[in-house]
């Protein structure tokens, strides 16, 4: 008997040993988010897969994500949650009200969870299916009070030093009047997120390639990319929707692709990584109440989900958490017309009506002529096949023809739509490797369990030294100081004392020491009142 609990005591330990990080090994962490995901979608791309999902295995737990003010959050406020560990209002990047005795209440810069680990001298990584500047990613990468601020936040990430940056956006890079040659074919998208040029006149590109980037454009430039340092732009904007992408797009990778090869980079530098990853476009599609899109999405974010798996139970020293930051468009598999028949509706009739489409409602749209003398090829290839005269009728008459596709196909489906706006529900939580989270959880809690797993220095620690009021700071050491807005674009903060003249632009990770360029640990933020600058 005492033989057999020494045995057993024995395992016990060895399987206690297993879920604790090896200390000899570099940490690495791989954060995934699924933008705008309910329940039901991912129940419903289940069966529209026909088999698990890689993330079923890994379910652990549950996420609030309410922000600051809200019940409903925003993505900029939730990604800001996640990446800070803080809760702050709509439209905030990387920055939490603050109230300052001169200006009121003003968006402060937090440090963020990327940030943390760079100084940890970890290499880091970023990658989107949207733009990249958009509001996730942002928040992981950039300190804004509006998430519309695509020229700051841009800048800010090119100069933030991350090893390997993958996604869209390319012309949030560019300067006004690019040469259109530069520019790929943006078959489908969205449009008209990005501004169309740099206001600063800046060229970002050209400042990628200087500071010793390999800058790519295609799934091929990326299938044979190594280095240390890869930015990879493949759209204007979005990259296209996965169902779209091989036929409408395949010079676009697809976002396992991307992860894949990100994972690859960053292995190879010993010091450990923390890589983010963001499937965007499930959102998207939610706000258009287009299931097709949100489908191809979800399941597009499962495939990176199982390369990240793939590479953490290998490694069996990297932490993986994937999540979503909030509910969007309440679809339910159910709707009215199913309130006295639920109980006898098989699988079949949700799926197999969502099936015959070959494409997303952008991905359709896109097909249409101006005089929309395709409609009923438009609407095929979005799964209204067959077409009733009634519905083609509907389909004619129609003043939003994408509303009108969308709703005559959940109704085929069965599908409810509660809003196209953002829900404030509870949503999964997946994660697997030491250290992992488990149970209902804060959004806030999600950048500490990370930091705590890379060791890294605490957040306040390093706000103290990232960033600093600089008008405080110097008048302090007896300077004059200044905020030049001679070019609105470019603020500049400028301190003086005797033959000495000191300059922070806004928006890179620099000062000016007399005629002596400093590189700098952190990005000079301006709220629009401070500066708030890294010292070195």
């Amino acid at each position: 008997m005492k033989k057999v609990l020494i045995i057993m005591l024995f395992l016990f330990q060895t399987s206690l040993s297993s879920i604790h990080a090896d200390t000899q090994k570099p940490r690495n962490v791989i954060f995934m988010v699924m933008d705008g995901t309910n329940s039901d979608v991912v129940t419903l791309a289940r069966w529209y897969k026909g088999s698990p999902l890689s993330l079923d295995s890994i379910l652990v737990g549950g996420v609030q994500t309410y922000s600051l003010r809200s019940g409903i959050t925003d993505s900029a406020a939730a990604a800001t949650a996640m990446a800070v560990g803080k809760k702050t209002n709509e439209d905030m990047i990387g920055m939490i009200p603050f109230l300052d005795k001169n200006h009121g209440f003003v968006a402060r810069p937090t440090v963020n969870i990327l940030e943390a680990a760079k100084m940890k001298g970890l290499a880091t990584g970023l990658i989107s299916t949207s733009p990249i500047q958009h509001a996730t990613p942002a928040a992981f990468s950039a300190h804004s009070a509006s998430r519309n601020d695509y020229d700051d936040i841009a800048e800010q990430q090119v100069y933030q030093g991350i090893n390997v940056v993958l996604g869209g956006g390319k012309i949030a890079l560019l300067p006004k009047n690019p040469d259109l040659n530069q520019l790929p074919q943006q078959p489908i998208g969205i449009g008209s997120i990005l501004p169309q040029y740099r206001k600063d006149g800046e060229n970002l590109i050209q400042t990628i390639k200087q500071k010793g980037y390999h800058y790519i454009e295609s799934k091929e430039q990326l299938k044979h990319i190594s280095g240390t340092k890869v930015w990879g732009s493949f759209a204007n904007e979005d990259i296209a929707y996965e169902i779209d992408r091989q036929k409408l797009a395949p010079n676009q990778p697809s976002l396992a692709e991307m992860t894949k090869k990100a994972i690859e980079l960053l292995a190879k530098q010993k010091q450990g990584f923390f890589l983010f990853v963001e499937g965007s476009k499930i959102d998207w599609a939610a706000h258009k109440n287009d299931p097709i899109g949100m489908i191809s999405e979800v399941l597009a974010f499962d495939a990176a989900v199982k390369e990240a798996l793939r590479f953490a139970k290998n490694d069996k020293n990297t932490l993986l958490i994937a999540v979503t930051d909030h509910g969007n468009s309440g679809l339910t598999m159910g709707n009215d017309d199913t309130r006295h028949s639920y109980f006898k509706t098989p699988v079949q009739n949700f799926v197999n009506p969502l099936k015959k489409a070959k494409y997303s409602l952008a991905g359709a749209i896109s097909q249409l002529n101006t005089d929309h003398t395709n409609i009923k090829q438009v609407a095929k290839s979005y799964g209204l096949d067959p077409l009733s005269k009634q519905d083609f009728n509907r389909l004619k008459k129609a003043k939003d023809i994408e509303e009108e596709m969308v709703t005559q196909l959940a109704k085929r489906a069965h599908l409810g739509f509660t809003t196209r706006g953002h829900t404030g529900e509870d949503v999964f939580l997946y994660a697997y490797g030491p250290s992992k989270p488990v149970g209902l959880i804060n959004n806030t809690e999600i950048p500490k369990i990370i930091a705590e797993f890379l060791n890294v220095p605490s957040f306040n620690k390093l706000n103290h030294s990232l960033f600093v009021n600089a008008n405080e700071y110097y008048k302090n050491l007896g300077y004059e100081t200044k905020i030049d807005l001679t070019t609105k674009e470019n603020p500049i903060f400028i301190a003086k004392k005797g033959e000495t003249t000191i300059t922070y632009p806004a928006n890179k990770n620099i000062k000016v020491y007399n005629e002596n360029v400093v590189e700098l640990k952190g990005i000079t933020i301006f709220n629009g009142s401070n500066f708030w600058i890294s010292l070195d």
